[in-house]
């Protein structure tokens, strides 16, 4: 009877702000990032300013996740540095209405996913904080079913603003403050700082070594993962050559973003599934373990070369419901394995090893294509995807 009330509780108001400021603030940088390389065309940046932009971003957020989960692990509160990362993510992205030149563009960029670096361990350890442990999956399943709600809504919206505004790019960026701004006052209004144990002040290489030995096997399982869990990107390229021969270049590259939207709604709702289903069986790491598989039959499938809309559409499919699976139980995982008074440190590491798997696929599944062909490169990743699965499986709660 001491269960009920915590399974009907777990929907609270800090899961409910934290899932709400996602969604918003997913709405707000996807619609900016949806027109971002035609802005940057019409500035007069070519192709490789996108990517320097992108990857320089991605790898500062990353690495500042990891630096924000020690700092906000060593605070009496959390909260406010999570708001200050919101406001500044909402500030820097407008401010793309303002570049004359690419690296201004940069700067902005830079700046928005340093916020978004500084924000995320603060915003996950207070999510984890507000729920029973019985209810992790479900929580970071709305968190993450919530964001990918605001994915599809950017690009959606970004058309939209484009046509009302007579393809102003930069009033579209502007446009990206409302939504970015109610982020912040939602996350302000209604998520709870929760009190907790006092913490040890550690120093950061002393911090990452005292975070438990079942999560640095996790770890481990995520990075392995991750090292063939190549950019979906190459799926819409995938696609739009596979299916190019029977539909020409123009329609086969607008069914490839129609499957890709297909892809991102079944992310959305593994999401929260994934998570439920993870409260409900006796091993949440099971449940992992099998989005890492799906992943492994996803890249055996695109190793078999398919070029049938229907095909496609099933690989597509496949690929939104383990991308929909991995990140929720990933933080749901670590949370269950880390004492609260170290999830900062525990969310900020995981994204950083997220981060390297992530910059190492991409090369790897890239030169393989390149230097090969499609089917080797598919194959490493549905080895490397099996073989995380097996470590996750090997996890032990208290090894």
């Amino acid at each position: 009877m001491a269960d009920a009330p915590q399974k009907q509780s777990w929907l609270n108001r800090t899961v409910l702000g934290v899932g709400l400021t996602s969604l918003f603030s997913d709405w707000s940088h996807e619609t900016a990032t949806a027109i971002l390389p035609a802005f940057l065309a019409a500035i007069g940046a070519g192709p490789v300013w996108l990517g320097a932009i992108e990857g320089i971003a991605d790898g500062l957020s990353s690495f500042t996740k990891l630096a924000a989960g020690h700092f906000t692990d060593r605070l009496k509160r959390r909260k406010p540095l999570a708001v200050f990362g919101y406001a500044f993510t909402a500030l820097a992205t407008a401010s793309f209405a303002f570049a004359t030149h690419a690296y201004q563009v940069l700067f902005g960029r830079v700046a928005a996913w340093l916020g978004r670096g500084v924000r995320s361990p603060a915003k996950k350890a207070l999510l984890a904080a507000d729920v029973p442990p019985n209810a992790y999956g479900r929580a970071f399943g709305f968190e993450r079913l919530m964001d990918t709600v605001g994915a599809i809504a950017g690009p959606l919206t970004a058309l939209w603003l484009l046509e009302a505004t007579g393809h102003s790019y930069r009033k579209v960026f502007l446009w990206t403050l409302l939504p970015g701004l109610i982020a912040v006052a939602l996350f302000w209004l209604l998520v709870r700082e929760r009190p907790i144990a006092e913490r040890p002040q550690r120093s950061f290489f002393l911090g990452l070594k005292t975070l438990p030995l079942p999560f640095r096997k996790l770890l481990i399982g995520v990075g392995v993962f991750g090292a063939g869990d190549f950019s979906h990107s190459l799926l819409i390229l995938y696609a739009t050559r596979a299916l190019t021969p029977a539909h020409g270049m123009a329609r086969a590259a607008s069914l490839a973003v129609g499957l890709y939207t297909l892809h991102n709604g079944f992310s959305a709702g593994s999401a929260y599934f994934s998570g439920w289903l993870s409260d409900h069986v006796p091993s949440r790491k099971a449940v992992l373990a099998a989005g890492y598989s799906l992943a492994g039959i996803t890249a055996i499938l695109l190793c078999i070369g398919a070029s049938s809309l229907w095909m496609l559409a099933v690989i597509f499919i496949l690929a939104g419901l383990y991308v929909g699976t991995e990140e929720p139980l990933e933080d749901s995982l670590s949370a269950e394995l880390v004492p609260r008074e170290q999830h900062g440190m525990a969310f900020g590491t995981l994204a950083a090893i997220n981060a390297v798997g992530d910059f190492f696929s991409s090369l790897l599944v890239g030169f393989l294509w390149s230097a090969f062909n499609a089917q080797i490169a598919f194959t490493a990743s549905a080895l490397l995807f099996f073989a995380g699965a097996l470590l996750i499986l090997r996890l032990r709660p208290h090894s």
